[in-house]
């Protein structure tokens, strides 16, 4: 199977060289490196890869700032971010801004390999528990607004549905609370993203949370 085009980015060149051996073992083709933000966002525009696996805290321009361009100009491309502690204020921030997930830098080669395949097929990476603790503590932190209007467009069965997917439940989960079949909850979920703009689950959890359809407290 093939996998898909990476570029590596983070300030430690063993971390570096650690991540490439262990992706292209797992059949995933790394085409590229960057050892701070600025040279992966010029990296990326130059090899225009399908996921960039990015570190938050690099020199001369940090993980965020670089997700955010290379977002800006390639909203197709996928970030996945790498952080070394679970709970860093900066990845809310990441995925509010258009990326796909993140991982601890101690992640399993296995888990490595899953992730980044998991990201370049267009999907989130929503690590359960972890992300949405994340997203709960940050979101909690900030102003809440008055329900987006934006949520208007969606009909009272997707309201349901984005309400579930940001509480952290799979389709087939939210397929057995709500009585319906799998196959009409991915239905659901791409009407959703399509409505509001949405990338992926990542940005949904964060939407919810920030428009106030739930709260860390639900």
């Amino acid at each position: 199977m093939t996998g898909p085009r990476v570029v590596i980015a983070d300030d430690q060149a063993l971390v570096r060289t650690g991540f490439r051996m262990i992706l292209a073992s797992g059949g995933v083709d790394v085409v590229g490196e960057a050892a701070d933000g600025a040279e992966a966002v010029a990296t990326v525009r130059d090899l225009e890869p399908d996921v960039v696996l990015m570190d938050i805290r690099m020199p001369a321009m940090d993980g965020l700032e670089a997700a955010r361009r290379i977002l800006a100009r390639d909203p197709g491309c996928r970030v996945l971010m790498l952080t070394t502690f679970d709970l860093d204020r900066y990845v809310y921030d990441a995925l509010a801004a258009g990326a796909s997930g993140f991982l601890l830098k101690d992640v399993t080669p296995e888990h490595l390999v899953a992730a980044v395949r998991l990201v370049g097929t267009g999907d989130a990476l929503l690590a359960p528990s972890i992300t949405r603790r994340l997203v709960e503590r940050f979101a909690a932190a900030r102003p809440r607004p008055a329900l987006h209007r934006d949520l208007a467009v969606l009909t009272p069965r997707e309201l349901e549905v984005l309400t579930l997917v940001a509480r952290g439940r799979s389709n087939a989960e939210i397929a057995a609370e709500l009585t319906l079949s799998e196959a009409t909850v991915k239905t659901h979920v791409a009407r959703i993203f399509a409505k509001l703009s949405l990338r992926d689950r990542a940005q949904a959890v964060v939407l919810a949370y920030e428009t106030g359809l739930v709260s860390p407290s639900d």
